[in-house]
């Protein structure tokens, strides 16, 4: 089970290793917390479109539904409020209603539910930091957290069905320093412009230690990634930030997605190659 904040999260943080999984047999379910109805189309050629401005929420559901299809996934919506993203200094206050606002327990029962229908062994979600300081996925981050726990706990939220333990929960790090100074020196190497060179000038400056602990092998499934990427039109320029580094260079520099592993209730060793390590019998 994957813990995301928005549509179109999903198809950025983990979507390869998720269809690999997928391909191989496994039962995965990504959970979505808000509709992404405030998100603003990041997309010029749609920007303006009459049917996604009549629809923007109805619009998304339908991007949401492609992207799981391409990555052979399920899906299932969490049915919380979308925060919008605060601009500002002093930033502007949070709708009254949207996710980050919800009390916690409220978003956690309801995080606990899917959990014990589902009955996954393993949980993927957002560091503390939400991956970045966007309300929600802080919010996804606290209510993941407090989920895995709760879910276990046949006295917590009772009426939401049998306990389940989940085995392991790790946080996504779709975008580590070792990743985007792989991919630039790769770029560099070949003779093409680096889309990260200022990321790379502020992180040589940040020397705090990543905290990695497993690699998961995937390149195979890329253009499943891609596809669920592109089926998130409203979000994703096709000619934007995501493609800006060829897959064969990406394949052959970067092949893997990349997890920290926060908590374990099976023993296992890392650095690992596999999510379910110490889970599969």
């Amino acid at each position: 089970m994957a813990v995301h904040a928005h549509p179109d999260d999903e198809s950025s943080k983990g979507a390869a290793t998720m269809a690999r999984y997928a391909a191989e047999g496994v039962q995965v379910l990504v959970v979505t917390c808000t509709g992404g109805e405030r998100g603003d189309i990041l997309n010029p050629r749609l920007q303006g479109d009459p049917e996604v401005l009549r629809d923007m929420p109805g619009f998304r559901r339908r991007e949401m539904a492609a992207a799981a299809d391409a990555l052979g996934i399920s899906q299932q919506w969490l049915g919380f409020v979308d925060s919008g993203l605060p601009e500002g200094d002093p930033l502007p206050p949070l709708p009254p209603g949207c996710f980050a606002l919800e009390p916690l327990e409220v978003a956690t029962e309801a995080l606990v539910r899917v959990v014990r229908e589902f009955r996954p062994q393993v949980m993927t979600t957002y560091n503390e930091n939400g991956g970045y300081p966007h309300p929600d996925h802080v919010m996804t981050h606290k209510v993941s957290v407090a989920a895995f726990d709760a879910a276990a706990d046949p006295d917590a939220f009772p009426t939401a069905g049998p306990a389940w333990e989940v085995s392991k929960l790790y946080y996504d790090h779709g975008f580590s320093r070792s990743r985007i100074r792989a991919l630039h020196e790769a770029l560099v190497e070949a003779g093409r412009q680096s889309p990260y060179a200022d990321w790379m000038d502020r992180w040589d400056r940040d020397d705090r230690a990543e905290k990695v602990t497993t690699r998961i092998e995937c390149a195979d499934y890329f253009d499943q990634r891609d596809r669920a990427l592109l089926a998130h039109a409203t979000q994703i320029d096709p000619d934007g930030f995501f493609f800006a580094v060829p897959r064969d260079i990406e394949k052959v520099a970067w092949p893997v997605e990349e997890f920290e592993l926060a908590q374990s209730r099976v023993d296992v060793q890392t650095p690992e190659d596999d999510l379910f390590h110490g889970v599969r019998r």
